[in-house]
């Protein structure tokens, strides 16, 4: 964990903050098991298709996220999460608006 985090409450709308044309993000946990990073997208900004290792749970904090898993294309909201099942092919959009999320990432078994 960061040192600058620890034992502190922390408005989370404030651990990332946009940027123009540009994905930011700030690992706050970082574990041989997983890690918890938040996330903030412009419009228009987003990762391309991947897979992890690991279980990975996206809370959305403000605006709302395009997130395809294996194909399939949802919209996940501020005050939504979705589930990325591990090794599976998934892609995050900014299509809409920005949006911040919260990531935590889960070792597979």
């Amino acid at each position: 964990m960061m040192e600058d985090l620890k034992s502190k409450a922390l408005d989370i709308q404030n651990l990332v903050k946009y940027e123009n044309n540009s994905v930011v993000s700030r690992e706050v946990i970082k574990k041989e098991l997983g890690t918890v990073t938040f996330f903030a997208f412009d419009q228009g900004q987003g990762l391309s298709e991947h897979s992890a290792p690991f279980d990975a749970m996206v809370q959305i904090i403000d605006g709302e996220a395009e997130i395809t898993i294996s194909g399939v294309k949802n919209t996940v909201k501020k005050g939504e999460i979705i589930i990325m099942p591990a090794n599976e092919p998934h892609a995050l959009q900014a299509e809409n608006c920005p949006y911040k999320m919260i990531l935590t990432m889960i070792k597979s078994d």
